[in-house]
């Protein structure tokens, strides 16, 4: 009873209430203005029309036109209103300014060494060709791998973490979309705090959509008393706004500079199965050191002087890396953001460069597969033209809606010689690439439109670094784990389910 209550009277459940009864309030007074006067049917049936030919024309992806345009078509009045309030994703226009000006403050502090760029060029032309794309259009460096380690579950993520945490000196930045009090999250404060005391700088951004079930409002301030600088990103408001569609996705730790985490795991009970939802929680995480550590700070500090309105320099917190390693490495890494206001899919031509360069197999951990036709077409390029592709999704759906959504791609991938497995034991959130024993990706990207179009992102691609190897045996392992989905499976499902899937396909790109 306490859980109901609890689930009632939520920050969550108020606002969506609030927001649904706005979004109601705003509908009957659209359709009492139409049946009054005949000319506001008229008028949002051209409104309609125009808006149709101007999706058309704009520069955004096939499937999201689609749905937009059926919608707007069908129901004129709903269409629209849903539009202009919810379809362009984008932060507010103070936003966007204020967001680009702290990107380019900080461009200074990313500059790429030629030296490793002739490297790789020498070495492997269609990795160079990758890594150029990244530093051109993510704006973040190619750097020599000094370590790399991967981490199968968040179990041995935390364990790892813990240490390096303790470890610290000068300073700990962490960024996260979910937060929750727990185990986890506890333990981790009880260093933060001890570590503040000490006079290392703490700081902690989290999600505020994304904690929005877990954390009471203005929780920062808890963090602070603790000595924990904290701040929300765009926090959540009970109104109809275009600007929730955008979260900080992303998961970064930077500790003095000289060691970086990112993965799929946030900081709850759930990702280390301390607490079991889905059955077991199957993530991953890799943690760098070196040089490339230098990217995750700066990419941190971009997001805190935004939400913080600053303008603090990135200098006090770069650490010399050893040139010897440098020399000595054979491996690169290239640790990279992503960000939705610059209408430049980095994640998504990450992903893509590796399915379309790729000559043996690629292997692929992703939670959600809701993919537009670019990707799907890829993928089944690359199984045609002989190069194993697997693709592992949940056994256990966290979301059935989305699940359902997941696998109606699954037939026509299978056709087209994919080949996938579900996770029987639980729920897979790990969002990783690996091919050809020479690239891997690991990083918070999902096979999905929010993740690929909506979300603020980061991921570390790899060429020839130690963790290529860890993410390849963690996929084969996994595979014996896995129920390989036939054919069958696909064509013999209920015409109920199937009617649903079809429903869902038509309006993926606006969940």
């Amino acid at each position: 009873m306490k859980r109901v209550t609890h689930g009632i009277f939520s920050k969550l459940a108020i606002g969506a209430c609030a927001i649904i009864l706005q979004f109601v309030w705003l509908i009957m007074i659209m359709y009492a203005a139409s049946e009054r006067f005949s000319e506001m049917n008229v008028i949002f049936h051209i409104i309609s029309v125009i808006l149709a030919l101007y999706l058309v024309n704009r520069n955004i992806k096939p499937y999201n036109k689609l749905s937009w345009i059926f919608i707007i078509l069908w129901m004129p009045i709903i269409g629209v209103t849903c539009y202009f309030l919810l379809g362009r994703s984008e932060l507010t226009r103070g936003n966007r300014r204020r967001l680009s000006e702290v990107i380019r403050h900080t461009e200074k502090y990313v500059t790429q060494d030629p030296a490793i760029v002739e490297q790789l060029k020498t070495d492997n032309y269609e990795a160079y060709k990758q890594s150029r794309y990244l530093t051109d259009y993510a704006g973040y460096p190619l750097c020599h791998e000094e370590d790399t380690e991967y981490f199968s579950c968040g179990e041995k993520v935390f364990e790892r973490l813990l240490e390096d945490l303790k470890s610290a000196e000068n300073f700990i930045f962490l960024e996260f979309f979910i937060i929750e009090p727990g185990y986890m999250f506890d333990t981790i404060v009880d260093i933060l705090e001890q570590k503040a005391a000490e006079g290392v700088k703490i700081r902690l951004i989290y999600d505020d959509v994304g904690c929005i079930n877990t954390l009471p409002s203005k929780y920062y301030r808890r963090l602070q008393k603790k000595g924990i600088r904290c701040a929300s990103f765009n926090p959540f408001r009970p109104f109809l706004s275009v600007v929730m569609n955008n979260r900080d996705h992303r998961k970064v730790v930077v500790i003095d500079g000289r060691i970086a985490y990112t993965g799929g795991f946030n900081l709850a009970d759930e990702y280390i199965n301390r607490v079991k939802r889905f059955g077991y929680w199957k993530d991953a995480g890799i943690r760098i050191t070196g040089e490339g550590v230098w990217n995750f700070t700066v990419m941190f500090m971009q997001m805190w002087n935004y939400i913080v309105r600053g303008d603090e320099p990135c200098d006090p917190y770069r650490m010399s890396y050893d040139d010897k390693q440098k020399e000595e490495s054979t491996g690169m890494i290239q640790p990279y953001a992503d960000s939705p206001l610059d209408h430049e899919n980095v994640g998504e031509t990450v992903y893509l460069n590796i399915i379309n360069r790729a000559r043996k197999y690629v292997y692929i951990f992703t939670p959600y597969l809701i993919i537009d036709s670019e990707m799907s077409t890829a993928l089944i390029n690359a199984a045609k033209s002989g190069v194993d592709v697997r693709i592992v999704t949940p056994g256990i759906p966290d979301k059935k809606l989305v699940y359902l959504l997941t696998q109606s791609y699954y037939e026509q991938l299978i056709r087209g010689g994919v080949r996938i497995f579900q996770y029987t034991p639980g729920f897979i959130h790990s969002k990783c690439f690996v091919s050809d024993d020479e690239y891997a990706v690991v990083g918070t990207v999902n096979l999905d439109y929010r993740s690929l179009y909506l979300h603020f992102e980061c991921g570390v691609w790899m060429y020839r670094a130690k963790a290529v190897a860890g993410v390849k045996e963690d996929a084969l392992r996994t595979f014996d784990e896995c129920q390989e989905i036939s054919l069958e499976f696909c064509t013999q499902r209920n015409f109920i389910v199937r009617l649903i899937q079809s429903v869902l396909l038509l309006f993926a790109p606006l969940l």
